[in-house]
């Protein structure tokens, strides 16, 4: 779900295309599960979920680096310039 990496942290998520609001839920099957208002088209879901986690992070957009996953629901995300306890602590995980 979060591991740490050089200059930040990886989240492995799952990703809910087309929900009514972009919001994290919570632990789901060992990834983190992401709902994102857009839908999986032309890569909108991808570019709603880098602007979503920058805001959520407060980090700029070029920190949200999409590793693995363009096309499927999961996904691993770099964030550089966050350290892991901020995160767990932001995203309310152990």
């Amino acid at each position: 779900m979060l591991e740490t990496i050089e200059g930040g942290v990886r989240l492995h998520l799952f990703i809910q295309p087309k929900a009514s609001k972009n919001e994290v839920v919570g632990p789901h099957n060992g990834e983190l599960k992401i709902k994102i208002t857009a839908p999986p088209v032309d890569g909108k879901a991808n570019e709603t979920l880098i602007e979503f986690l920058s805001d959520y992070f407060d980090i700029p957009k070029r920190r949200v680096l999409l590793v693995k996953g363009d096309t499927g629901r999961h996904k691993t995300v770099d964030l550089l310039g966050v350290d892991a306890p901020t995160a767990r602590e932001l995203l309310k995980i152990p």
